[in-house]
């Protein structure tokens, strides 16, 4: 089984890439967020864990974690996000380890992990092979008025609260460059796989 990590800036185009590993190539896709996510609901690896470290008043009225609660803590205090990774971290990437195992039993062939940070999570020694989905600012900025609605302030925000494109960069064995046509990015998917 190949496995592969595929990282790139807000509006590179991550998803579609997904989409298309999954249909054309049988991937089994592992987004780092919705595991973290899935893993600090009620019942979760993180969940006692969080709450024991950052208190009682992050929990909402379901009893699920405030996220928005949670997220005004740490965006605040460099400590406390530290803290929370600490957390968060160890308890994803075993999850991945042990999804890793189960599919290899299964014999999937390609298992890809996706991250916007995931140069600085640590796969490397997981992924075979890092992609860095890119591209150029102004495109990235366009899809994300396009798709998602958002201001050029909250692009800009998000922009500038990502890794620069150096770091994506030096960590990626390949860059798929996707500022073109999707059959562009797909032929040059097909020329590395």
């Amino acid at each position: 089984m190949k496995i592969l990590g595929i990282t790139g800036g807000v509006g590179s185009g991550k998803s579609k890439v997904l989409h298309f590993l999954e249909e054309e190539y049988g991937a089994v896709v592992c987004q780092l967020d919705e595991v973290a996510k899935e893993l600090q609901k009620k019942g979760g690896a993180c969940y006692q864990k969080i709450i024991e470290q950052f208190g009682t008043e992050i929990i909402g009225p379901d009893g699920e974690l405030d996220r928005s609660r949670l997220a005004a803590l740490i965006f605040r205090d460099a400590q406390m996000r530290q803290k929370l990774n600490g957390i968060v971290h160890p308890e994803v990437k075993k999850w991945v380890e042990q999804d890793i195992e189960e599919k290899k039993k299964r014999k999937v062939p390609l298992y890809v992990i996706e991250a916007a940070l995931l140069p600085e999570a640590g796969y490397e020694d997981i992924c075979g092979e890092m992609w860095y989905i890119y591209a150029e600012e102004s495109v990235r900025r366009e899809r994300l008025k396009q798709s998602r609605g958002y201001s050029d302030e909250k692009i800009a925000r998000m922009m500038e609260a990502q890794s620069p494109e150096r770091v994506f960069r030096s960590a990626c064995q390949a860059v798929i460059d996707n500022s073109g046509t999707f059959d562009n990015t797909k032929r040059q998917i097909g020329e590395i796989l």
